[in-house]
């Protein structure tokens, strides 16, 4: 009985999750496979692979976050495209003061479920409308449809994160809202079909990423908040 209960948890540790926003795109696939069966059996296969596609890119991997005190980590799964010292957005709504972003370019292949960077409470939100450029390029943090939020850690910091829309995504949905306590990795969003998250840090964290790397989310670090560090044994 245990040998079977070990083969049936191998099978099933090989299926990755699919996030419920997924069900409905992947059950209208499924459907339009099935008619091109009836109607035409070869494109019928095309429909199976199709929707085999859109199950995948719906995946929704459990993810094992840092549980150190003040880490910050990476709120999507992509290539960090850009780290730089900016002005916020004024979305954002945290001033004029410097702040580093550290800016992720989500494929239509990388996981698109957004998370939480860090412990807190989510304080501010703001919709932004805007364009649907490629979210690859710098502007696209500035002109493109977008869903910002701002965290207040337990230190008292605040970080900002901001989803955006790309060229293919046309749909921002959010699962947390002002007031909202979150754990850090928790699922707080989800991009449809590639897109950007842009990460607001203070200033005086040392950052642990370089540009050009991939990051998981959830569980790369970013940086260690400085007020973290200060208020640690």
């Amino acid at each position: 009985m245990s040998e079977r209960r070990t083969i049936l948890d191998s099978v099933t540790s090989a299926f990755v999750p699919v996030h419920p926003e997924g069900h409905k795109f992947i059950a209208g696939f499924a459907v339009a496979a099935l008619i091109l069966f009836l109607l035409a059996p070869p494109l019928g296969w095309l429909g199976v692979i199709a929707t085999m596609l859109c199950a995948y890119f719906f995946r929704d991997p459990e993810r094992v976050t840092p549980e150190r005190p003040g880490l910050v980590v990476s709120a999507a799964d992509g290539k960090i495209v850009n780290i730089g010292t900016v002005v916020p957005p004024k979305e954002l709504a945290l001033g004029e003061a410097l702040l580093t972003r550290i800016s992720v370019f989500l494929s239509v292949l990388d996981v698109h479920v957004v998370r939480a960077p860090v412990a807190g409470r989510v304080v501010h939100s703001a919709y932004v409308p805007g364009k649907f450029l490629n979210a690859e390029l710098d502007k696209a943090s500035e002109e493109n449809e977008r869903r910002a939020f701002v965290i207040e850690a337990p230190s008292g910091e605040k970080i900002g994160v901001v989803l955006i829309a790309g060229l293919i995504a046309r749909r921002i949905v959010t699962f947390v809202g002002e007031g909202t306590s979150v754990a850090a990795g928790e699922r707080i969003g989800l991009i449809r079909f590639g897109s950007r998250v842009d990460v607001y840090l203070p200033a005086g964290g040392e950052v642990l990423v370089a540009a050009g790397q991939t990051a998981i989310g959830g569980e790369t670090a970013l940086t260690e908040l400085p007020g973290a560090r200060a208020s640690g044994p």
